[in-house]
């Protein structure tokens, strides 16, 4: 019986191999999220979490839709999320969003104790490093202006259509 040597394979292989699943894959998927808001006639923010290189949850705005003020695509998220993994805590777990937090959603995710949150676009005037930069979990990484340009853009069609 011939056996192939994995592990020389694996490291000659490695080096060479591109993960197809980084950031800017996961915030694209937030960002069709995102168009599917804005058809919705909803501000069009989308979000994804992922564990294990697994999209486990995915949303986006529904205030309009729910008339609800705290459906936002992250609290959709959270939910769903933790309803899938059958806890409250979202450890091992990241958050691509394509605009920054909110001070209400920056708590829930503080609370979930999510390990990373992955944002689009920055939000000055209502994000929660503005307001509440403390709220998160102490553990908890945050990377911003992934795919910056896309998120601000599609935001700002969809307030310019409002106008």
């Amino acid at each position: 019986m011939h056996f192939l040597n994995i592990s020389y394979f694996w490291t000659r292989k490695k080096s060479a191999m591109i993960d197809p699943f980084d950031d800017e894959y996961f915030m694209k998927r937030a960002l069709n999220e995102a168009e599917q808001a804005f058809k919705d006639g909803e501000i069009p923010v989308g979000a994804v979490v992922v564990c294990r290189n697994q999209i486990i949850a995915r949303a986006h705005n529904l205030t309009e839709l729910l008339n609800d003020v705290t459906a936002h695509a992250e609290m959709q998220t959270i939910t769903a999320a933790a309803n899938l993994l059958g806890g409250k805590y979202l450890t091992n777990c990241t958050l691509y969003v394509t605009l920054e937090p909110c001070s209400m959603c920056a708590g829930a995710l503080g609370w979930s104790q999510i390990d990373r949150i992955v944002y689009g676009a920055s939000d000055p005037k209502r994000g929660f490093l503005k307001f509440a930069p403390d709220v998160l979990h102490p553990k908890t990484e945050i990377l911003g202006g992934i795919l910056q340009n896309e998120c601000t853009l599609l935001l700002k069609r969809f307030f310019e259509a409002r106008r």
